[in-house]
This record gives structure tokens, sequence and C-alpha cells, in this order.
């Protein structure tokens, strides 16, 4: 992987975390493309959301950062498929919960963006 596409995906994870750990949509819709994709199956039902279902429910919780929770992200790997085209497991926590997300992020317009967030809670 080329070193400025890896500090490219890196930037665009930490505007992700920043996102969750703020309830804040407005830092989400910077990284997400308007079309991407929310899966989870974890309670043994696949949940499939768009971005319009699912910003509506950050923009309601409140945030962990205004509960003062500590932030337990970190980037476990990113892979490129190409160079358009990449793959990232991350960890983070919205208390109660922890997360295990596995991001695939497309570089379009010269920017990278998630277009499928498919993550396992505990």
């Amino acid at each position: 992987m080329s070193g400025q596409a890896f500090d490219d995906i890196v930037s665009v994870l930490g505007e992700y975390f920043d996102g969750l750990h703020h309830s804040d949509t407005s830092r989400l819709q910077r990284v997400f493309h308007p079309q991407a994709h929310y899966c989870c199956a974890t309670d043994g039902h696949l949940v499939m959301l768009d971005m319009a279902q699912y910003f509506p429910m950050v923009d309601q919780r409140p945030s962990p950062a205004s509960q003062g929770h500590q932030r337990t992200d970190r980037i476990l790997g990113i892979e490129l498929a190409g160079p358009v085209t990449a793959f990232a497991k991350v960890e983070c926590s919205i208390p109660a919960k922890q997360f295990t997300d596995f991001l695939t992020l497309v570089k379009l317009e010269g920017r990278w963006q998630i277009v499928a967030k498919v993550f396992h809670y505990l």
C-alpha cells in the first residue's frame, strides 16, 4: 500500500471515530458515501440500514464524549485491494457495547469513503 493511501485512510478512520465518539453526523457524512450500507447480525437477524436510516439513530443517542466515556477506538488492520478499494478492521465502543467493525472503503472523486459498515458487538 502506498504511504499516501494509508495516511489518507487513517485520516478517514480518525474522522469516523470522532463522529462516533461525539455522535456527530456531520463528521460521519464526510466519511460515509451517501449510498453506504450499515449491517449487523449479532442478534441473529439481519439489520441493514442506509445512511438516511442510520444518521438519525446517531443524532438521537447521547454521545460517549458527553457522558465522559474514554475512547477505545483502534485500527486493527488496513488492506488495499487496488488503488481505489480498501478494507479496514477497527474496534471502538459506545458504552455499554464494544464493536468490531469491518469497513469497506472506495476512493471516488479523489477521496476515500466508507461504502459498507458490517459489524459485531459484545
